[in-house]
């Protein structure tokens, strides 16, 4: 089993910044891509960012504004938001895809239990 923990969120005025966390946690797996997205009520969950390996990908919305960065010593996940405008308003979800070696040898997914993210005009 694996936990995500995520931090970081709160309230910002437009033109701000934040900076989200999230480690993972457990026992017995191996990330393969970790990364970041969003959901506004009433809309679907969209990917905002993600990393695999050396690789990032960014959503059209953010590019330029967020960066996606990863500790993998830790299994931690961090996205810098700057230049925030009320659009990005919406609860952020880290999500880890992994490799679990207990019980066998498979792949899982997981996501962490969300955080608000509001930015005011």
């Amino acid at each position: 089993q694996v936990q995500l923990v995520e931090s970081g969120g709160g309230l910002v005025q437009a033109g701000g910044s934040l900076r989200l966390s999230c480690a993972a946690s457990g026992s017995g797996f191996s990330i393969n891509a970790m990364g970041w997205y969003r959901q506004v009520p009433g809309k679907q969950r969209e990917l905002v960012a993600d990393t695999s390996g050396g690789s990032t990908n960014y959503a059209d919305s953010v590019k330029g504004r967020f960066t996606i960065s990863r500790d993998n010593a830790e299994n931690t996940v961090y996205l810098q938001m700057n230049s925030l405008k009320p659009e990005d308003t919406a609860v952020y979800y880290c999500n880890a895809d992994v490799y679990v070696s207990i019980g066998g040898y498979y792949r899982d997914n997981y996501w962490g239990q969300g955080t608000q993210v509001t930015v005011s005009s």
